[in-house]
């Protein structure tokens, strides 16, 4: 079972791919989209969820998704159908990292996949090249919220560099010259919930599927990964998710 198909089984029941919860969503949407009409991009958008929502919570506006998971796309479209909203929206099998766009977007996502362009620096970077002026951009991705010893590192296959402390994190981006509007800050409670529902719509899925194939595959990726959080990274590994403005347009 390659990890495509594992992530989405695992998000069957927590369609957005990070620990957040719907009505944090719902709030970093509405900060995020303040004008009545619009365009936004999703670089690494899976199903869609930010997206979709986003267009349900704003009629004007206007989505195009990247993504590298074709199946991923394929649900995404099937959910925009139902929900009457594909025409609003367009959604691309491509490398991110390689996008292009000769439109800019008002506002630009990256929740949770910042792997797609080494890491939150190079993916701030990338957005900048979709941004329209006075365009925000909304990212999501991990920091340390305690310096993390070997079981963290290991159950997360991370190096210490890969992160740093929220301070430091901010302190960075700002370096970057984006200044920051909005945010928020997972708590354990949303950790949690995202946790058990990832390695427990997994484990259910091999339960109700005993003769499949992948059915050992999917019950032994759901044990390690609850092993790896439990016994390593819970409480170590926070996330953020930042709304952020260019301090400068010019700069």
């Amino acid at each position: 079972m390659n990890r495509q198909t594992i992530s989405r089984i695992a998000h069957t029941h927590h369609p957005i791919a990070a620990p957040i919860a719907d009505e944090a969503v719902a709030r970093l949407i509405g900060r995020a989209t303040p004008g009545e009409a619009g365009r936004v991009l999703d670089l690494g958008c899976g199903e869609a969820g930010w997206l979709l929502r986003t267009l349900a919570a704003r009629p004007q506006w206007q989505a195009v998704g990247v993504d590298l998971d074709a199946d991923a796309l394929a649900k995404a479209r099937r959910t925009a159908q139902a929900m009457g909203l594909e025409r609003r929206i367009g959604l691309h099998h491509l490398d991110a990292a390689g996008f292009s766009t000769k439109e800019p977007f008002d506002l630009v996502l990256n929740i949770g996949a910042t792997h797609a362009f080494g890491g939150l620096l190079p993916t701030l970077a990338a957005a900048r090249g979709s941004l329209a002026p006075g365009g925000r951009v909304l990212v999501g991705d991990g920091f340390w919220e305690r310096e993390p010893d070997r079981a963290a590192l290991d159950g997360l296959g991370a190096d210490r560099a890969e992160y740093a402390d929220l301070a430091t994190t901010v302190d960075r981006v700002t370096a970057e010259g984006w200044t920051p509007v909005y945010g928020h800050v997972s708590s354990p409670q949303e950790w949690d919930d995202y946790e058990f529902s990832w390695t427990g719509s997994l484990a259910e899925w091999a339960l109700d599927h005993p003769g499949h194939p992948d059915s050992a595959a999917a019950r032994a990726a759901a044990d390690t990964h609850r092993a790896e959080w439990l016994h390593g990274y819970r409480g170590t590994l926070g996330f953020v998710t930042l709304l952020l403005r260019r301090t400068a347009e010019g700069g």
